[in-house]
């Protein structure tokens, strides 16, 4: 692809998303308000069914777009058995802004409108912050180790965020995503987190601890969702956007939400050191699914 025609279809693409943005997140944000001033449970729940109505919407809108690339190739395993009338607890590596974009389209049939755990900073975005407001999206304030030591208050404050919303997600069927890491890959902060993975930041657990312990049963299973963009690794989020993405790559394992990953992860040590091994090696395993896919397609193309 030209130089002259990737800087077309980025400006078009910003463009169309910009615009698709504006035309979903309005009706949710009027929603919201709604929902705010009028604190019924009838109305709540309209309002939710709504709300989440149009961000279907806007994975449909993002999947159009998406189909403007006639290079992109998907590769995707492990959607057999999913369905939309069930709780899901998703978990997935981040490697790019480029993944929402993808969850969100991906499963957008498959499974409840994806609910994400996001950064505070997002709250302050136009438009995006306030419709994730209205789609109850829990927004998490992240403290560094330092700031924790000369503020211990502030210490628990994302769990009990968790914990509120996850209370919210008990009355219809919702897919809670969380990015375990707490932020993006980069080479720079797998060193400076002394990440034992190659691919990936170490997971943080108290989070999805903590909504697995408040929705217990409800989860039917637990969605280890793994991406990968081998010919896009750099930059994925900026080739898509400039349509020089070709290759997503998605595997997705379903795994039982057993009676062992249910417990106090505050306040018992037994059960915090347990599920942090889980947690662990399930990412342990990711890391090398990467690497796989990697080099897959790494000797494919020599």
């Amino acid at each position: 692809m030209s130089r002259l025609l990737a800087a077309i279809t980025l400006l078009l693409s910003i463009i169309l998303t910009i615009l698709v943005t504006i035309a979903c997140s309005v009706p949710i944000i009027v929603a919201g308000i709604i929902k705010l001033l009028l604190p019924v449970p009838v109305v709540w729940r309209a309002v939710s069914a709504f709300c989440n109505f149009m961000m279907y919407c806007w994975c449909e809108g993002l999947a159009l777009l998406l189909r403007l690339n006639p290079h992109l190739k998907w590769d995707i395993e492990g959607l057999e058995g999913l369905n939309k009338k069930n709780w899901y607890l998703l978990l997935c590596n981040h490697h790019s802004w480029a993944d929402i974009v993808v969850l969100c389209v991906l499963f957008r049939k498959h499974i409840p409108m994806n609910k994400y755990f996001l950064k505070q900073q997002l709250a302050w975005v136009p438009f995006i912050g306030l419709a994730c407001w209205a789609l109850d999206m829990p927004f998490m304030k992240r403290y560094s180790r330092s700031y924790l030591i000369r503020h211990p208050d502030r210490r628990g404050r994302d769990v009990e965020t968790t914990r509120r919303s996850c209370e919210k997600f008990r009355a219809h069927p919702t897919t809670i995503v969380n990015f375990v890491e707490g932020s993006r890959f980069t080479e720079l902060k797998r060193q400076q987190t002394r990440s034992p993975y190659k691919n990936l930041l170490p997971p943080k657990a108290a989070g999805i601890a903590m909504a697995l312990n408040v929705l217990g049963a409800q989860f039917d299973k637990l969605l280890n969702v793994t991406l990968c963009y081998p010919e896009n690794d750099g930059t994925p989020f900026y080739d898509m956007l400039s349509g020089k993405l070709t290759r997503i790559v998605v595997r997705v394992n379903l795994v039982p939400v057993d009676e062992e990953l249910h417990g106090d992860y505050i306040n018992d040590k037994n059960f915090k050191r347990r599920f942090q091994l889980w947690l662990n090696t399930l990412w342990n395993d990711k890391d090398v699914l990467i690497n796989d896919i990697k080099s897959a397609n790494k000797n494919a193309g020599q």
